[in-house]
């Protein structure tokens, strides 16, 4: 992730956007590019953005904000998503989340004080049949209660 830092590195920001200005519809893959250099899109990315697209930095924001995969800030080490759909809420995925959050001493977005873990909702991971689910970066895991959980952040370090 994060290879270089971005507040002084306006030049490597400045050639990701370059490499994507010849695509119809670049701004989705510029954003997906920056976060992959920077493990986030970085504010001083925002000017250079919205100048070379000719947009302005509100309209940028919204696209940004709109997608929640994009982040403002460095993720952890890990990224948990905990489900927030129906499905997981029927079966306990409400109170898994608050407990977890409480545990961690979070609020949805926040990581952890160790860089371990960044938590995250979404809304479904498509294992409704063994709901509650979370996902532990890239693997998902079904039927969480308590204990799966506690072994879930326990693997991730928190």
């Amino acid at each position: 992730m994060a290879l270089t830092d971005p507040v002084n590195d306006e030049a490597e920001i400045g050639r990701i956007v370059g490499d994507h200005l010849h695509l119809e519809g670049p701004l989705l893959p510029m954003l997906h590019a920056l976060q992959e250099a920077f493990g986030y899109v970085p504010a001083a990315s925002h000017r250079i953005i919205a100048t070379a697209l000719n947009i302005t930095r509100a309209e940028l924001h919204g696209v940004i904000s709109f997608y929640h995969d994009f982040r403002d800030a460095p993720a952890g080490r890990h990224v948990l998503k905990i489900c927030r759909a129906e499905a997981c809420q029927s079966v306990g995925g409400t109170a898994l989340a608050d407990a977890t959050l409480a545990r961690l001493g979070l609020d949805w977005h926040g990581t952890t004080l160790n860089g371990a873990v960044t938590v995250e909702p979404v809304y479904c991971l498509g294992l409704c049949a063994c709901a509650p689910a979370v996902m532990l970066d890239d693997r998902v895991v079904g039927r969480v209660d308590a204990a799966r959980m506690d072994a879930v952040l326990t693997e991730a370090g928190a």
